[in-house]
């Protein structure tokens, strides 16, 4: 019984030291092979993710932006929501027209992606005073007196009574 017991003894240290070893060299090739994949990771990440980025703009308000000088097209994916004017060198205006979230993506004369970003647009919240009546709003412009302005979400009458007023000062102001 003891040469038995000695025999199970002796066979589970052979298995554990050939367990070990080849664990170690295990280790040693998963190390290798972690080191070799960090070093070769940004090798495969694609280039228009690299040069992703997030623009916010607020309502109404314009944002200079400057593209890659062989840009020939851009593309807006939901105007609606953002627009853009294309200037000379790259520069492009980026206004907010309405509360959401869109792509801008710049093409190249061969149609290669040269950048792709997220529009974020945002109401302006400085200076403003947004007064709620029940269920309506009404929004005003404290710079520093306050005065009526229209905003998105506005009730309907206001909206419509304040856009018309503004429309007719400015035509008013314009004419010769």
């Amino acid at each position: 019984m003891k040469a038995a017991k000695q025999r199970v003894y002796l066979g589970w240290a052979v298995f554990s030291g050939f367990v070990m070893r080849n664990l170690s060299r295990t280790r040693r090739v998963a190390s290798r092979l972690s080191i070799l994949a960090v070093l070769l990771c940004p090798l495969f990440v694609p280039l228009s993710a690299a040069q992703a980025e997030k623009l916010v703009v607020t309502t109404d308000r314009a944002k200079i932006i400057k593209l890659p000088n062989q840009t020939k097209t851009v593309i807006v994916g939901n105007p609606i929501v953002a627009d853009v004017t294309i200037g000379k060198d790259g520069l492009v205006i980026l206004t907010g027209k309405s509360f959401g979230t869109t792509n801008l993506i710049a093409l190249d004369g061969t149609g290669a992606i040269l950048n792709e970003s997220t529009i974020q647009v945002q109401q302006a919240n400085e200076n403003v005073v947004v007064m709620q009546r029940g269920l309506d709003r009404e929004t005003y412009s404290c710079t520093p007196t306050c005065m009526p302005t229209v905003a998105l979400g506005d009730e309907t009458k206001y909206f419509t009574d304040t856009g018309a007023a503004s429309s007719s000062r400015n035509k008013l102001a314009t004419e010769k």
